[in-house]
């Protein structure tokens, strides 16, 4: 296996999606996201998975559990599994960011170029066990 090994904030800075899966292994995912002006992921809750961000660019609210976290550049967040969390930009320029799942989420390599092709997709965008290599 070959694993992983890029520049993230390279990739990440230069990702005009709002969701593109990297690398799924089987216990960790990988994915870029862009959260364009007014944008946020969506108010979720993953009983069995815990999620960390990393905030490469912009600004935004993080909300876990109700508590709002103002994030910045260089902000890491995790969100424990069973957290009711978002990710909201409020500001008026893309909020750029990694995120890292453990177990995996979404099925490995999905692209969805903005908020509303994600939310179309959802019921076939479960992960169902199948990885990178």
């Amino acid at each position: 296996m070959k694993g992983y090994c890029e520049n993230i904030e390279a990739r990440t800075l230069g990702n005009e999606d709002f969701r593109r899966v990297l690398y799924t292994g089987r216990n960790l995912q990988l994915v870029l996201m862009t959260l364009p002006p007014g944008c946020d992921i969506g108010e979720e809750v993953h009983e069995d998975r815990d999620q960390f961000f990393r905030i490469e660019e912009g600004r935004g609210i993080v909300y876990i559990d109700g508590a709002a976290n103002r994030v910045e550049d260089d902000f890491a967040v995790i969100v424990p599994a069973g957290a009711r969390h978002n990710v909201v930009n409020d500001t008026d320029r893309p909020l750029r960011l990694y995120t890292i799942y453990g177990p995996p989420e979404h099925k490995d390599g999905v692209v969805h170029k903005d908020k509303e092709q994600a939310e179309r997709d959802h019921d076939n965008d479960e992960w169902t066990g199948e990885t990178t290599e």
